[in-house]
């Protein structure tokens, strides 16, 4: 049998966040006459939501009274691999599949890890400090620290961890790692290096984290936010992290506990925070947070890169049509 004709099918961006999303899906469904993408303001999608195919959240939350107006709606399918807005419960109910695009193929996790590293020397570098230096005419200071000999815990070893480390390797860092399970040779390697193409000298399941934060000048975390990792960047794990170590933060807002953060900022035992995600988004510029010279913040753009995201376009563009034939989509990860 041959191919099915396609059939039309529309395409709903959420919200006006992340544009270069929109642009490089548009740009790879030129050449599919029979697909259309537009793109409505959060206030606009409930009331325009029953008209589309496929829906692209971006920032957007889709509870469950959205998805109930959703009566055409076949997938959702996250620019990303956030889902925590999408009410996949509701949407499972209503027969709608939900998806994501994993990031170990598409360069944004390593996109993301280029991101760590950046923040990383800029916390060490007094990044803020050196704009007042200029601004003052002042020459040689600040002065700053090297990545060179530090230990680094990556706390959440996934796709992003797993591009992270290699980098790391080569600024002659000390690398720790956890994250749940270790699977085969990983879990042989457990606490020791084994061959060259190993990155992490030491291993650790959950039980692991506050040993590693303790030992820890830089912890990164980048791990998934559920009800588990919620605020696991507590009082507690603050309290056992060294008088001056940093926090670098990739992956969500949530995964810090917010008042911690600030207490440990205004005492002086957190030497430095940054912070590509925050707890509300956008983030509010008097936040107090932003108020300490020695917190960077960057829009959530980790992972937004041109390669990264024509390549993710490209995914949608294919699955969407795929879709459109009856075929089998290729490129996402299904939830549901």
């Amino acid at each position: 049998m041959g191919e099915t004709s396609p059939r039309p099918l529309r395409i709903l961006f959420c919200g006006d966040e992340f544009p270069p999303a929109e642009f490089h899906t548009r740009e790879h469904l030129k050449q599919y006459a029979h697909l259309y993408v537009d793109s409505w303001s959060r206030e606009e999608v409930p009331g325009r939501i029953a008209d589309y195919d496929i829906c692209v959240p971006r920032m957007m939350r889709l509870d469950a009274e959205v998805i109930a107006r959703a009566k055409r709606l076949q997938l959702i399918v996250q620019f990303g691999v956030g889902l925590e807005g999408v009410d996949v419960e509701a949407a499972t109910k209503a027969g709608i599949k939900v998806a994501r695009i994993p990031s170990a193929n598409t360069g944004n996790a390593f996109s993301c890890a280029e991101h760590c590293i950046y923040m990383m020397l800029g916390l060490l570098r007094h990044q803020k400090d050196m704009w007042s230096s200029i601004a003052a005419k002042r020459l040689g200071e600040p002065a700053g620290s090297t990545l060179f000999g530090k230990t680094v815990f990556i706390l959440g070893y996934g796709h992003i961890g797993h591009e992270l480390a290699p980098l790391l390797r080569c600024f002659g860092v000390y690398i720790l790692a956890v994250r749940r399970s270790w699977s085969g040779l990983e879990k042989e390697s457990l606490s020791r290096l084994t061959d060259g193409n190993d990155s992490v000298h030491e291993k650790g399941g959950s039980e692991h984290t506050l040993e590693f934060a303790r030992r820890a000048d830089i912890v990164v975390t980048c791990c998934t936010l559920n009800p588990t990792t919620i605020g696991i960047v507590d009082a507690k794990f603050l309290s056992v992290m060294k008088k001056g170590s940093f926090i670098v933060n990739v992956a969500r807002g949530g995964l810090l506990d917010y008042d911690a953060v600030l207490g440990a900022l205004e005492s002086g035992h957190l030497g430095g925070l940054a912070i590509d995600v925050a707890w509300s988004e956008p983030l509010d510029p008097s936040d107090p947070i932003l108020q300490h010279s020695n917190v960077l913040v960057t829009p959530h753009v980790a992972g937004v890169c041109t390669s990264a995201y024509q390549n993710m376009g490209k995914i949608i563009a294919d699955s969407a049509y795929q879709l459109s034939i009856g075929m089998p989509t290729s490129g996402i990860e299904y939830v549901n």
